[in-house]
């Protein structure tokens, strides 16, 4: 699980870049400032799924800082760190959904959403508000909704998305015993 060669390395790169672009163009703001629906953790969460925690946290801290550097000239590094913490929480599926075999059923889509919501409980509950304080000295009751909004809607974003796209990956891995 935490094994990082250069297929790892290779696929945190691309990775990185996909979910930066996607988390720059693909979104829906919200009715809370400054949070927005996010796809690109649905891409972070398949890339944690097949790679494992380093690579998820690799993948969406890179991603996410460069996305932030690029738009608004620096990283906002509360969330930044938010976002690596819920990609190595996310890459605990790795190997426990069946994925890898070419199979994503009731029992892996099950634990891949526990560990899911997990991660973006703690990273968007817990991490992103209080570094939001330590760092910025932001005001509580805003970082906490803030971090609520987004935990719920990357629950959604990785719940649906997330599974849809394990799914459709599952299917182009030919299952053992297949002669397909």
């Amino acid at each position: 699980m935490f094994k990082f060669g250069t297929r790892k390395i290779v696929a945190t790169g691309i990775g990185a870049a996909l979910f930066m672009v996607l988390f720059m163009f693909v979104k829906i703001p919200s009715w809370v400032p400054e949070t927005q629906f996010q796809a690109a953790y649905a891409l972070g969460s398949l890339m944690a799924v097949l790679f494992g925690p380093i690579a998820g946290f690799l993948i969406q801290f890179i991603g996410h800082a460069l996305s932030d550097a690029i738009q608004y000239g620096s990283p906002w590094w509360s969330w930044v760190i938010a976002s690596g913490v819920s990609g190595f929480i996310f890459g605990f599926a790795f190997k426990r959904t069946g994925i890898q075999n070419g199979e994503f059923k009731a029992k892996g889509i099950v634990t891949f959403n526990i560990i899911q919501i997990i991660g973006n409980l703690v990273a968007w509950l817990v991490v992103a508000p209080v570094l939001d304080i330590l760092i910025y000295a932001e005001p509580t009751n805003l970082v906490f909704t803030q971090g609520a909004v987004a935990a719920l809607m990357n629950i959604i974003s990785c719940g649906v998305l997330g599974s849809l796209l394990m799914f459709a990956w599952s299917k182009t891995i030919p299952g053992k015993g297949s002669l397909e």
